[in-house]
């Protein structure tokens, strides 16, 4: 039987994409993959089981290329840790109406201008959110740890939350409303 692949990560919060950058280039981390936006979508019954379940489905698209991640539930941890099972799909709308016909809805949407870069055995994403820019530290636990250390960041610093849930916390630091985290038009 096969091991169940584990997502470790934690996000650290960035004053600017600027910022973030110069951060990053000064730990020696190499580019990996450019800048990029990222459509996500997370699907649920209209029930909201498989978030009640702590399991999260989502399809994500960026320029040509289009995947299906099925995460667990959060283990207890210092960091984030899930498993994680994820696929590169051919056609995303396709998929979108498989997933329909089986009774899944989608119901959050979230953008992010992504780029990534590679430390060790850990790949750093710098992602420019409609909220703030994190950068997504994604791993081994050592690594991760290292990597945040070089940054300047402590445990104090980690952040383990989804996007969802810092989409949340920041409409409601503000006393806003709204359904999707995603860039205004033209922005």
């Amino acid at each position: 039987m096969a091991e169940t692949p584990l997502e470790r990560e934690i996000k650290l919060r960035f004053g600017s994409a600027a910022e973030a950058r110069r951060a990053v280039a000064a730990v020696g981390a190499a580019p990996l993959r450019g800048r990029r936006l990222q459509h996500d979508a997370l699907l649920d019954t209209p029930e909201a089981t498989l978030g009640a379940s702590g399991i999260t489905l989502r399809i994500r698209s960026e320029a040509e290329t289009s995947r299906v991640t099925f995460k667990g539930p959060v283990q207890p941890s210092l960091m984030k840790v899930r498993e994680e099972l994820e696929t590169v799909v051919g056609d995303a709308g396709v998929l979108f109406r498989v997933f329909a016909a089986l009774g899944l809805r989608v119901w959050f949407r979230y953008e992010k201008y992504r780029e990534e870069f590679s430390l060790g055995d850990v790949v750093i994403a710098i992602d420019d959110t409609p909220v703030g820019v994190y950068v997504e530290i994604e791993g081994s636990e050592a690594g991760i740890a290292a990597a945040a250390a070089a940054l300047g960041r402590t445990t104090a610093d980690y952040i383990v939350d989804s996007y969802r849930g810092i989409f949340l916390a920041h409409q409601a630091a503000l006393g806003l409303s709204g359904s999707d985290m995603v860039f205004e038009p033209g922005a």
